[in-house]
């Protein structure tokens, strides 16, 4: 099918509407339009070529599809037709990258298709977790209620994943200074103490030696520098998208010190809330696991709920499959089984997640002021160094006057 950009009037409403669909001709669009109580204007076929520029003007921000979802939500539930509600939610949309996307969506179920399988035409904006509960309240006839579900998830998720953000940012700031004052004492106070002890025939002191080697070797072959740094940065950018780097790089932050426990936790509470949404949403559990192992984003998780799943699948339950996990935090298969024996998988589900997401709040405010004294001291001691590699000399100079 092609596709066609449209204006034309709204004949209940007398309003010009400007939008998208799909046919196979110009004039199968127009008789589309007639038949959805639309009077065409004017009819053009749109290429399908990617608008570079469009991409590149503005990044669709989990906010952003937070509010999209929320209006389309309660647009549905105030008992607006599917297409009219995405027309209105498409006139508010502000990100002119999500405006387009919708464009295609509401053109996909004018043609047709099902709201699910329209955003699914859209992987790199909706995750299989947004599918899967669009779809789910499609079959239950509550999409105005999944779709609620599905922002309150994704305000959750992204607050999280925020604040794990914003405890990282403060030592990148201290490492980024820590560089900083190195490289302006090597360039240019060291070079003023070597041309001192030059003029004066005297030999540098060792530490002070090896920083002025640094900062000659920096000054004359700085594009040689440059070069390594971009080959190793290359390489391992590229290393990290291969299986190999992905898996270390999912287990480095399962494991690493002070930051490890708080990426656990996160998971954790990714998984019990997606897991929560779901289920709340009328998915089989296996449908939820399946969705769940790719929504946590860290590969040794994803393997884990996933020999999970395959216990299940031959006949265990949740809480008895996932308790043996290496990675799986014991408070979740407690909930669960608490759940099983409850009838209500979805609530306990959702208690561990809160539980997990408080959990992390206080962790991530406990790292944060434990860890500024601590790179208060890395950065004393790496001025610290520097500044003596720099008086040592002076202090030579002053003792051999004194003598």
């Amino acid at each position: 099918m092609r596709k066609f950009a449209y204006e034309a009037r709204d004949r209940a409403s007398n309003k010009i509407v400007k939008s998208t669909l799909q046919a196979d001709t110009e004039n199968g669009a127009a008789h589309l339009l007639i038949k959805q109580g639309f009077t065409p204007i004017s009819i053009k076929e749109e290429s399908d070529g990617p608008n570079i520029l469009a991409r590149l003007s503005g990044r669709i921000t989990t906010k952003d599809k937070v509010v999209f979802t929320r209006q389309l939500a309660t647009l549905i539930g105030a008992g607006l037709p599917l297409a009219q509600s995405l027309h209105t939610v498409l006139e508010q949309t502000q990100n002119k990258q999500l405006q387009s996307v919708a464009q295609e969506v509401t053109a996909s179920v004018e043609g047709g298709k099902t709201l699910s399988d329209s955003f699914a035409k859209h992987p790199s904006v909706f995750s299989p977790v947004f599918i899967a509960l669009v779809a789910s309240g499609e079959l239950s006839g509550t999409l105005d209620e999944s779709l609620q579900r599905l922002a309150n998830q994704q305000e959750k998720d992204a607050a999280m994943t925020s604040k794990i953000k914003g405890a990282l940012t403060y030592p990148g700031i201290v490492l980024f200074v820590i560089f900083g004052v190195m490289a302006f004492m090597l360039f240019t106070v060291v070079p003023q103490v070597e041309k001192l002890y030059h003029d004066l025939k005297k030999d540098l002191p060792l530490l002070t030696q090896i920083m002025v080697n640094l900062a000659d070797f920096l000054a004359k072959f700085w594009w040689l520098a440059i070069i390594i740094i971009g080959i190793v940065i290359y390489f391992t950018i590229q290393y990290m998208k291969t299986e190999a780097g992905v898996k270390m790089k999912d287990t480095l932050k399962l494991n690493m010190p002070i930051f490890g426990g708080m990426f656990r936790k996160l998971y954790m509470a990714r998984f019990a809330r997606t897991g929560q949404t779901l289920l709340g949403s009328g998915v089989s559990m296996l449908d939820m696991l399946k969705i769940t192992s790719t929504a946590v984003n860290n590969t040794i998780i994803q393997k884990a709920i996933d020999r999970s799943s395959e216990k299940v699948r031959g006949g265990k339950a949740l809480s008895v499959a996932i308790q043996d996990e290496d990675y799986i935090l014991e408070l979740v298969p407690q909930m669960i089984k608490i759940g099983e024996q409850s009838g209500r998988i979805d609530e306990m589900m959702g208690k561990a997640a809160q539980v997990y997401e408080d959990e992390l709040d206080e962790q991530i405010r406990t790292i944060s002021t434990a860890i500024e004294p601590v790179l208060m001291v890395v950065l004393a001691v790496v001025a610290g160094g520097m500044v003596a590699a720099i008086l040592l000399p002076i202090y030579s100079l002053v003792n051999g006057i004194g003598v």
